[in-house]
């Protein structure tokens, strides 16, 4: 039994080996051949362009237009020097048309291709006759000029089709439009052939360089993020421990609280009840949520979070390790909410492990100030000093430093100073509401 098959819904593998091809060549050079594609200004990165006089410099992304156009000057003086003069009146245009094909490639490369390959028969007949077939001198520079810009501003495929093209119309030209004259077909195939291969290698290179920038770039940022989601994981599991430790406060007052008055009213006893289940439900929300950002082996400390009250043995703990540094405590001092007093000792803490590891040997200041409105931080360390080298670090301290900042409605500088030192500063808001009396 034989089985019929529609006719066109079954194709040979050839015709789409062939239909893929053609494809390709259309997408290259037929699609979009008349579109404007001017060619924008480069980036000006190189060293050597630093150098440059400010006006100069200022234009020296043109410089990719100021070599197309001298490529087009030298076309346009071979072509006028090899025209015979027997062809006086079509000299201009024949001396025009090469450079004019250079010049277009800086607007609409693709066009400018097909009119090289359409003009050079013409100017090759009519210029000179010592020349080769189908390329006179002027457009056998011309043309490896077009292919070159071309290639450039494109895609390596559209050079192998370009290159492809033209080996196609030498052929083409030889046998069909050959008029006695050497062929000079092969050198052209060659030179055009090692000149996209050129472009083609520097094409690919410069795109894996792109692909590892960004690349680089993406990981910069991922590990920007991780860095954050850590910090904010460290001020998380810290900020628990002390929600949680006054909300048991709170719990445990409430459920004594009534046996603190005699014969307490039953109102009083339903309030102190209620305020105590308030409390437990909260904090086992509190230690539900919250307690998702410890990690498997994390620890509570046995012993309470610092406050600014700790600062002096951490200076004394600082000073052993041989930095020299002062600590000045301005304004009335006053006992702040535990999270604030927390992220002050954190902010300083860092800030003087990055004298340590950044500016070995240089000395610092410590500065508290207890203002109406908040409380104020400075840390401030000179260059370094003596022969330690500076330890490089991962950049997380500062971005802890923001965030614990941020978090309290703060605001928060970090930058060098004009000696050469550092200078971190913030401010923490803390109304009269939240200060402890």
């Amino acid at each position: 039994m034989t089985q019929t098959q529609t006719p066109g819904t079954s194709r040979a593998p050839e015709f789409h080996l062939v239909q893929a091809v053609l494809g390709g060549l259309r997408q290259e050079l037929f699609d979009d051949a008349l579109a404007y594609r001017p060619l924008a200004p480069v980036e000006v990165t190189s060293r050597l362009a630093r150098l440059l006089p400010k006006r100069i410099r200022a234009r020296a992304g043109f410089f990719p237009h100021a070599v197309v156009a001298f490529a087009a000057f030298i076309a346009f003086a071979a072509g006028y020097e090899s025209v015979d003069t027997h062809f006086a009146p079509l000299a201009l245009v024949v001396a025009c048309a090469p450079p004019a094909i250079v010049l277009l490639t800086l607007v609409r490369p693709v066009l400018a291709f097909w009119a090289s390959l359409g003009s050079a028969p013409f100017i090759g007949y009519l210029s000179d006759y010592d020349g080769g077939w189908p390329w006179s001198h002027t457009t056998f520079f011309s043309h490896l000029v077009v292919l070159t810009v071309v290639a450039a501003r494109t895609r390596p495929r559209t050079g192998v089709w370009m290159w492809v093209v033209t080996a196609g119309f030498c052929l083409f030209t030889e046998m069909f439009l050959g008029t006695g004259r050497g062929s000079d077909s092969v050198p052209m195939l060659f030179v055009s052939a090692l000149v996209l291969l050129t472009v083609a290698v520097f094409q690919i290179r410069r795109q894996a360089d792109r692909e590892v920038t960004a690349q680089q770039t993406v990981t910069a940022q991922e590990r920007s993020k991780r860095t954050l989601l850590e910090e904010r994981t460290t001020i998380a599991r810290e900020l628990h421990d002390v929600v949680a430790h006054h909300m048991s406060v709170v719990a445990i007052q409430a459920e004594a609280a009534p046996y603190r008055v005699e014969n307490p009213p039953p109102e009083l006893e339903q309030a102190f009840l209620t305020i105590r289940e308030n409390a437990v439900a909260a904090l086992t929300e509190l230690r539900r949520i919250l307690g998702v950002v410890r990690a498997e082996d994390y620890e509570a400390p046995d012993a309470p979070q610092p406050t600014l009250a700790d600062l002096d043995a951490l200076v004394a703990n600082v000073r052993e390790a041989g930095l020299d540094i002062e600590k000045t405590v301005t304004g009335a001092v006053r006992e702040l909410p535990q999270g604030v007093e927390l992220s002050a000792y954190r902010i300083v803490q860092e800030a003087l492990s990055n004298v340590l590891r950044h500016a070995p040997g240089a000395a610092a200041k410590v500065e508290v100030s207890y203002v109406l409105g908040g409380l104020g931080l400075r840390i401030a360390n000179g260059p370094a000093r003596g022969l330690v080298k500076p330890s490089p670090g991962a950049g997380h301290g500062i971005t802890g430093m923001r965030e614990r900042v941020t978090m309290l409605g703060g605001e928060m500088t970090a930058e060098a100073t004009d000696d050469g030192g550092y200078e971190v500063t913030a401010f923490v808001p803390v109304s009269r509401e939240e200060a402890v009396s």
